[in-house]
């Protein structure tokens, strides 16, 4: 494993929050049935960085790392982490700057868990779980991620293959190729009820590169309509129960 650099920790160390403040979102204290909003906001108010959000971490064997889309309101994480918090995985938020391009905050996000990883030797596997413009930010993983430790990217409702105002502002492209450690599968609700992209001409969910495992979701979760934020609770609910059928 590649040793930590200054730069990485700067970067832990600017992006820093107070421990110890009252309205930190723990995720225990976080709550999705009363509370979702409140919750949400609480999320939100983070300051850039990488944040725990368990009040003692385990050292497990996987960091799970929940990556918001541009101008979140936080309330669509709330039960989906806290469905995936487990004795087996430490749960993380990246909270970034949504309104600027994607990569310089992927380099922050790099930085970060390399840092986390020279701390922690335990840990054999980063886990990202990324939300429509926040998935545009771990594409650049796809090509990039240079760690011996294996990555697993969820990209949900993510416009993967560009959009204009991206393209021609940040200069994005997609991702051509992903590299061997790393495992993606994306995830691609349905364009006509998605308020995000069902008026656009095309779906800027579908893209053609070797290594991606695509998944096409239903019209429908909890007989509701299942569009773009609603999207992360179903996944969180599938990831969930493919690892109980590989540990029959």
């Amino acid at each position: 494993m590649k040793s930590i650099n200054f730069l990485a920790l700067a970067w832990a160390l600017a992006f820093s929050f107070t421990l110890n403040s009252d309205e930190y979102p723990w995720l225990s204290e976080l709550d999705y049935q009363n509370e979702v909003f409140e919750s949400g906001q609480r999320l939100m108010q983070l300051e850039y960085g990488l944040h725990a959000l368990e009040e003692k971490l385990n050292n497990e064997d996987s960091l799970i790392i929940a990556v918001h889309e541009s101008r979140s309101r936080g309330y669509e994480w709330i039960y989906p982490m806290k469905t995936l918090d487990s004795k087996n995985h430490d749960i993380y938020f990246f909270r970034w700057n949504d309104q600027g391009c994607p990569y310089p905050s992927a380099l922050k996000l790099d930085s970060l868990i390399n840092e986390k990883l020279f701390r922690n030797e335990t840990i054999q596997k980063v886990i990202l779980i990324s939300h429509s413009y926040g998935g545009l930010l771990t594409s650049w993983f796809y090509e990039n991620w240079s760690n011996n430790i294996s990555m697993e990217i969820h990209a949900i409702a993510t416009p993967i293959s560009g959009m204009d105002i991206v393209n021609n502002m940040c200069g994005y492209s997609p991702p051509k190729e992903i590299k061997n450690n790393v495992n993606v599968h994306q995830w691609i609700t349905q364009k006509n009820i998605d308020n995000a992209f069902k008026d656009l001409e095309s779906d800027p969910q579908i893209i053609s590169l070797d290594g991606n495992k695509a998944y096409f979701l239903p019209s429908k979760y909890k007989n509701r309509r299942l569009g773009h934020n609603w999207s992360i609770s179903y996944v969180a609910d599938e990831i969930i129960k493919t690892h109980r059928e590989m540990k029959k």
